[in-house]
């Protein structure tokens, strides 16, 4: 088996360069790994082995998802396996035995997912509906072929009559294409009343931005979800998130094994997960 070494860590067995497992074997490693990671507690060093061999034995999943965007320059294309990096992580962290699918099954659309993401985020300025993100692709090729047929740039009038559209939606369009680049607070703000420095950035004459707002939307989705579930799962998140309780801890709490707060917890948190993805 390549990649594999003589010797164990705890019941497991010892795999030197993990990263070099052929895919075949990875699949039939990692039901092994899956099983066992269960059963331990986070934070042991077994745990920690477990965890990290299953990441460095499927990336081979991070770079089969990144060949759809081979296109793209080599910088970029670090950035894609580093995010793709983190959608393994994630589907590792959540894959539950008991769902009886391959792990690559489970897997590919978490680490596509995040590589979509990315690029969602790296390429409009501002958050814009996918409509008219699309709009924009079509706004675009309609004033390029129009100035090149009257010679001129296109009005609002033009462009809707030849997209075979509403005045309203082009504006909306041509509007909402502002968000798709945006200029630099490093720049000087321009003259201001009163004969100020002209050269003060604008970054200066702004508020700052709260990361926190970026979780608004989450929350407000994931309030009514947390109200639907019993009373000890919500005890489970509380003392798993808020408290900071290991597995082990909440088990001792609640008078139950760790491996039965694995259990309740990965069921809790994927009942959470899907009402987003439905609701949304």
């Amino acid at each position: 088996m390549s990649g594999a070494h003589a010797g164990s860590v705890g019941e497991l067995p010892w795999i030197e360069e993990a990263g070099k497992v052929a895919p075949k074997d990875a699949r039939a490693l990692s039901k092994l790994f899956f099983d066992r990671l269960q059963t331990l507690e986070e934070g042991t060093r077994e745990y920690s082995y477990a965890r990290n061999t299953l990441i460095e034995m499927n990336m081979s999943l991070v770079h089969f998802s990144a060949r759809r965007f081979r296109s793209r320059g080599p910088e970029e294309m670090e950035d894609i396996l580093q995010v793709g990096t983190i959608g393994l992580i994630k589907a590792i962290d959540r894959f539950d035995l008991s769902r009886e699918v391959e792990f690559t099954t489970f897997a590919v659309p978490y680490i596509v997912g995040e590589m979509k993401r990315f690029f969602r985020d790296t390429s409009w300025a501002v958050h814009v509906p996918r409509r008219l993100q699309e709009l924009r692709v079509e706004l675009a090729k309609a004033r390029d072929h129009l100035t090149a047929v009257l010679d001129a740039k296109p009005s609002v009038a033009e462009l809707a009559a030849y997209l075979e559209i509403g005045e309203e939606d082009v504006i909306e369009g041509l509007v909402a294409s502002n968000g798709y680049t945006a200029g630099s607070l490093d720049l000087p703000a321009g003259d201001e009343e009163g004969g100020s420095d002209n050269s003060r950035p604008y970054a200066e004459s702004i508020g700052a931005c709260d990361p926190a707002m970026e979780l608004v939307e989450d929350f407000h989705a994931l309030a009514p979800l947390l109200g639907r579930l019993d009373d000890r799962e919500r005890s489970i998140l509380r003392m798993r998130f808020a408290d900071e309780m290991t597995q082990a801890e909440i088990g001792a709490e609640l008078g139950c094994s760790q491996m039965h707060v694995s259990r309740l917890l990965s069921r809790t948190l994927t009942k959470l997960r899907n009402g987003m993805l439905t609701e949304r």
